[in-house]
């Protein structure tokens, strides 16, 4: 029931998809940083499941073609859910890193992933990371978690990243996850971008309120500054 579908769907799925696919062959090209405005988002799909109003996973896709040329690839997530189809997707591999920071999923969507203790497998241990926030937690919480996720993503020393965008974990999204204001996305951007390595950005969660632009410009300013 998370995702439902009519006769146009899967059309806006492949449109998104190649969204993605475009930004990334941007960065290939030589392109310091390309931003893909993905709709529908993606981050919940996984190689066998849609949920979430994902049908495919652009972020996903995204590091799939930046692993033509790059090693090792990060995936970071700052969406208000967890990205679990994106750690389905890579959670036995060790060239694709994937970290997530997100509401707690003992209490919030998608529920049965996102856990701390979710690792990674096989040849992927240690390069999938989980941060759980209690739900309701405010931009200080979210900044704090990010620091530390940043930390582990820049000791997996990755040589292009991903970044799942999401504007949900805003204070006035109608899901109520979280507890951040606009200005908190201006350091989130700031903080990637102190990253200094080629980089997707795609667009992930946000839904319809009168922030939710503003959010996406506070994001891109302190990217860009």
């Amino acid at each position: 029931m998370a995702c439902p579908l009519s006769a146009t769907s899967f059309q806006g799925a492949l449109a998104s998809a190649a969204s993605a696919e475009a930004a990334a062959e941007e960065v290939l090209n030589g392109a310091p940083t390309a931003y893909a405005l993905c709709r529908p988002p993606g981050h919940h799909a996984g190689p066998e499941r849609a949920g979430g109003f994902c049908l495919l996973n652009n972020s996903a896709l995204a590091a799939t073609v930046l692993r033509e040329r790059f090693d090792k690839v990060a995936i970071i997530d700052v969406d208000l859910h967890h990205g679990n189809g994106t750690q389905d997707i890579f959670y036995h591999r060790s060239d694709v890193w994937t970290g997530s920071l997100h509401a707690d999923p003992s209490d919030f969507y998608p529920f049965f992933w996102g856990g701390a203790d979710e690792e990674g497998f096989d040849e992927g241990v240690g390069a999938n990371v989980n941060l759980p926030l209690p739900v309701g937690s405010d931009g200080e919480v979210y900044l704090d978690a990010l620091a530390v996720l940043v930390d582990h993503l820049q000791r997996y020393e990755p040589d292009a990243v991903v970044v799942a965008l999401g504007l949900d974990a805003h204070k006035d999204d109608p899901l109520a996850g979280l507890t951040v204001e606009t200005e908190a996305f201006i350091e989130v951007g700031k903080r990637l971008a102190a990253l200094s390595l080629p980089m997707v950005i795609v667009q992930e969660g946000g839904y319809p309120t009168e922030h939710l632009s503003a959010n996406l410009t506070a994001f891109m300013q302190g990217f860009m500054a």
